[in-house]
């Protein structure tokens, strides 16, 4: 019953000992609130509630259904703290849990989350529940910034989206322990603190999306270890320091990390170690070639400059200049010392030719 205009109030009473596998009223305009009656419905798989009019807290008693494995609430009117119960073994079987585009306040559900056991092993996503091995059914979520249905899904994609709402505090670590995430969203919520290292333990992420929050510190190095991480986007936070480095992290381009002012390395600036060679300027190479050519040339120069000790003084300063290796300046020192020979030796001949003068004189020429 997905995507028509069914609207009005869910008044539907489930018997205990349903056989309802599914229940999908996504894209509707149903309103008020979630029918507790659901409880009794034990084989419940997918509950779709999605893209309604819904104004109702966080249905904790759904925690209950044994084999719940999709719980997608997005965009309604959902309100209030995230609570667990008391209950033990809540929510054993949950993979995707989308609770995004509503008005849930306060921290993170780090109550909640301990009791996500399926998302925390990653072989149970090997086989369904289902006795039927062929059942399928599908499920809308939003991924690297898209809409997407997706098929299958009970035991082929493990998500959390916890985006657009007015969550608050630092994010837990136990998120950590969710080793089986493909794809976690906090964006647009009021986030504080740093990122966790422990986010590092999901190499399986494919999307992790942290955007539009008031996270602060550096990025942990942890994250840089992701293998399989396609879409990243810590814009428009307070980060701060150098931007890791590893296989995945060298692909993502500013947008990623743009609104950070406090970020630096690659690709937003140079320094921090950055792996990426700049590009050489051909104009460079040009001075450097020609350069060359005028080392070589004032190489001979300083080699054959000279006589006698000016002989001795031009090998030196070829030695020099082949070990420091900086022409132009040493050309200069070769000029400055060509000029004091120079005038030393037309000193030396205006002598000669005084004393020569001299000579004439005493002779009577």
């Amino acid at each position: 019953m997905q995507h028509n205009s069914l609207s009005g109030n869910l008044q539907i009473t489930f018997r205990v000992g349903s056989g309802l596998k599914s229940f999908n009223l996504h894209g509707n305009k149903v309103e008020e609130k979630i029918p507790k009656s659901l409880t009794n419905c034990k084989e419940l798989e997918v509950l779709d509630l999605g893209n309604n009019h819904l104004n109702d807290t966080f249905p904790i008693w759904s925690g209950t259904l044994p084999k719940l494995q999709v719980l997608s609430l997005r965009s309604n009117k959902l309100h209030g703290p995230i609570i667990a119960s008391r209950t033990k073994n809540l929510f054993p079987h949950l993979q995707i849990l989308d609770l995004s585009c509503n008005a849930f306040t306060t921290e993170l559900p780090t109550s909640l989350f301990h009791h996500l056991k399926a998302m925390m092993r990653i072989d149970q996503t090997m086989e369904p529940l289902s006795d039927d091995r062929y059942y399928e059914d599908s499920v809308i979520v939003v991924t690297k910034g898209l809409e997407l249905e997706v098929v299958r899904i009970l035991y082929l994609y493990t998500t959390m989206d916890l985006s657009n709402n007015k969550f608050e505090g630092h994010i837990p670590t136990i998120l950590g322990d969710l080793i089986s995430l493909q794809m976690l969203n906090l964006s647009h919520n009021g986030l504080q603190g740093g990122i966790p290292p422990s986010l590092g333990n999901i190499s399986l992420v494919e999307t992790l999306d942290l955007k539009y929050n008031q996270l602060s510190g550096e990025i942990p190095k942890q994250l840089a270890s992701f293998t399989s991480l396609v879409f990243l986007n810590l814009s428009h936070n307070h980060l701060q320091g150098c931007i890791p480095q590893g296989p995945q992290f060298d692909t993502f381009e500013n947008n990623s990390y743009e609104g950070n002012d406090g970020l630096r390395g690659f690709p937003i600036s140079e320094g921090c170690g950055s792996s990426k060679i700049p590009k050489t300027n051909n104009t460079t190479r040009v001075l450097d070639e020609k350069s060359t050519s005028e080392f070589l040339n004032d190489f001979w120069k300083a080699a054959l400059m000279g006589y006698g000790s000016g002989l001795i003084i031009g090998l030196s300063i070829a030695y020099i200049m082949l070990s420091v290796r900086n022409p132009n300046w040493l050309s200069w020192i070769v000029e400055e010392l060509e000029h004091k020979i120079t005038m030393r030796r037309r000193k030396k001949q205006r002598g000669q030719r005084h004393y020569r003068r001299r000579r004439r004189r005493n002779n009577g020429v």
